[in-house]
């Protein structure tokens, strides 16, 4: 749902029970900057309201897209999430030596992002990740192994 769309809470959780999604993610950004982590906070809280336990909030943390990306300010964002109804917080792009630090601080299960040929989901658990999740990198990493085919191909029967 990234920022949701300016809709309003009620309206974006009827709208994503109503395409039977059981939960989503939800973004502290806007626009490439982050928002009020107060404000945002308030938002999220009115979003868990509307949903109850009909969906799983995921508060995805920007931090470490454009803020400070330290562990602390990410940690005080996710806190901040969690008390306002958050089930899960998603601090993207956040280094993997910094999971055990971010899943210290915080009370709620800790998402993080798998990409490829960096470290595995089963090595983002031990470090603390509950979920993980594989976003567009498996994606990315399927549209270009099939580029890569096509060019061996085309080399090797000559493209005409």
């Amino acid at each position: 749902m990234e920022a949701g769309y300016g809709l309003a809470p009620t309206e974006i959780v009827e709208r994503l029970l109503a395409a039977g999604a059981v939960g989503c993610n939800l973004e502290d950004s806007i626009v490439g900057r982050l928002k009020d982590a107060e404000q945002h906070a308030e938002w999220l809280s009115e979003v868990s309201i509307a949903a109850g336990d009909r969906l799983v909030l995921n508060a995805r943390v920007d931090t470490f897209l454009f803020g400070d990306r330290s562990a602390e300010t990410a940690v005080k964002r996710a806190c901040l999430y969690i008390d306002a109804g958050a089930d899960v917080v998603y601090p993207i792009l956040a280094p993997e030596e910094l999971l055990p630090d971010l899943a210290n601080g915080v009370s709620k299960p800790l998402n993080a992002l798998y990409r490829p040929g960096n470290a595995s989901p089963s090595r983002l658990g031990s470090l603390g990740a509950a979920r993980v999740t594989f976003g567009g990198g498996l994606h990315l990493q399927a549209a270009t192994d099939v580029t890569d085919l096509a060019q061996k191909i085309g080399q090797a029967y000559g493209t005409r």
